[in-house]
């Protein structure tokens, strides 16, 4: 049974290798170029780093080291149903130096495209067993980003040597370089 999350709620993972799904319909706008939104994974140390520039994981490095969280692919103009773009994550694998993983969606050349969240609805993050599909959680965004070009949907972090997810639903104007400059 899913368990759907508010802003700001935890809950524990109790599997080690899930995937984490990631969906947006975007607004029939009139900026006169298509959208294209793309999912990317930090995975950061203790002190919110992150760990070497292979553990950021975006549609030009689909895999970090150990293969221990995998991007599927760049979905290039997200309007199918269910999730645009998935990263697969098996926390056995993952470098014991990592004490969080943050995913972040950013707009493609949103400045130049004149596009921002405010323009993107049903957006979502979603957590299923990879092997059953079984969805295990999820968070649907429900705030109008109207200025924003990037949202940190959720993180997945440990505490106490058990890991958890949060569901975030923090907006910025910026895009990837802005994350990578905050996580270096």
């Amino acid at each position: 049974m899913s368990i759907n999350l508010i802003k700001g709620q935890r809950q524990s993972l109790q599997a080690p290798k899930f995937t984490v799904g990631l969906g947006w319909d975007a607004n029939n706008s009139d900026t006169g170029s298509a959208f294209d939104l793309d999912a990317s994974a930090f995975i950061l140390g203790e002190n919110r780093k992150l760990l070497s520039d292979r553990h950021f994981v975006f549609y030009n490095n689909l895999q970090s080291p150990n293969e221990s969280v995998i991007h599927t692919g760049d979905n290039l103009v997200g309007d199918a149903e269910g999730d645009d773009e998935q990263i697969v994550v098996d926390l056995s694998k993952i470098d014991p130096g990592a004490g969080e993983i943050c995913i972040v969606i950013t707009i493609h050349d949103a400045a130049a495209r004149n596009q921002n969240f405010g323009q993107v609805r049903n957006s979502f993050i979603r957590i299923f067993n990879t092997d059953t599909n079984e969805e295990l959680l999820k968070y649907e965004l429900e705030e109008d980003f109207s200025i924003e070009t990037a949202v940190e949907f959720g993180r997945i972090y440990k505490k106490s040597g058990e890991w958890k997810f949060e569901a975030v639903g923090i907006g910025m104007k910026g895009g990837l370089q802005d994350y990578l400059n905050k996580f270096n």
